[in-house]
């Protein structure tokens, strides 16, 4: 018998597999696409994606925090705001990126999620922390991304390159710039909210080895949040913006990894 998450998964694929030979088709012979068939074949791909990771991370028990329901939540949540972005951007090529990724994760958190799942107990408030936190992260991630395209986009044009990959592939490097400070924006917004919940549910940073991982992260907040102000009163962008973006990302990112590392391989907890 043919389970529903089998069927689903497979109508996902094939949403996403139409939305993404359609936009590919158009932009390679040079025609306009339709913006609302990119959009709504690519979002019913998510609604079917989300039922599907929806099973695999809910549980009477409790969240299921397994590194490919992880991997399958991050990815879908990138198109989703790939496709929320190029509503008010003229980015829509970049789903050319959304789209496969959010179907390789897809199937990797279909296909490889164990039976036995991973289960985590924990109170409302942490586990909205914990989702927000992730939430944080890929949008950041995904800004950081797009910070070093910028900083390849910044070169072509200073060089004045013959053969411009970059610049001619890729969107405007003023739009491109654009949707940096938009995803550093979310990102700050869903960090701040993840950081307060923090706060309020967990007991005991130290007993928790929760400390160096916080104090990285409220570094990490300041950078961001120095830069969307300095942006906003002062006009920075450019490379000073990219310097700050990869900054604000390696401090959150050496918090996370860092102290993985040393619970896990040091310190064997």
């Amino acid at each position: 018998m043919v389970s529903l998450p089998l069927v689903y998964t497979i109508l996902a694929l094939v949403a996403y597999t139409a939305s993404f030979w359609y936009l590919f088709v158009h932009l390679m012979s040079k025609r306009i696409p339709n913006q609302w068939f990119v959009g709504i074949t690519a979002a019913l791909g998510l609604v079917l994606h989300g039922m599907v990771l929806y099973g695999d991370m809910h549980t009477p028990m409790g969240i299921n925090y397994d590194v490919f329901v992880l991997v399958s939540f991050t990815s879908g949540l990138l198109l989703l705001l790939s496709l929320a972005y190029s509503t008010y951007r003229p980015i829509l090529p970049l789903n050319l990126i959304g789209i496969p990724v959010a179907a390789t994760g897809l199937i990797l958190g279909f296909a490889f999620t164990p039976q036995a799942k991973i289960i985590v107990q924990n109170s409302l408030g942490l586990d909205i922390h914990i989702i927000l936190s992730l939430s944080a992260y890929a949008v950041l991630l995904m800004a950081t991304i797009q910070a070093v395209i910028l900083r390849f986009q910044d070169r072509e044009l200073k060089k004045k390159q013959k053969r411009r990959v970059w610049v001619n592939l890729l969107p405007s490097y003023q739009d491109m710039e654009s949707l940096l400070f938009d995803m550093l924006m979310t990102g700050f917004v869903l960090l701040t909210i993840a950081l307060g919940f923090g706060f309020f549910t967990i007991d005991d940073f130290f007993a928790q080895h929760l400390a160096h991982k916080t104090v990285f992260s409220i570094i990490s907040w300041l950078v961001y949040g120095a830069l969307l102000i300095g942006h906003w009163k002062f006009g920075w962008r450019g490379q000073k913006a990219v310097r700050f973006t990869l900054i604000g990302f390696g401090l959150l990112a050496l918090g996370f990894i860092g102290s993985k590392f040393v619970l896990e391989m040091l310190l064997n907890k």
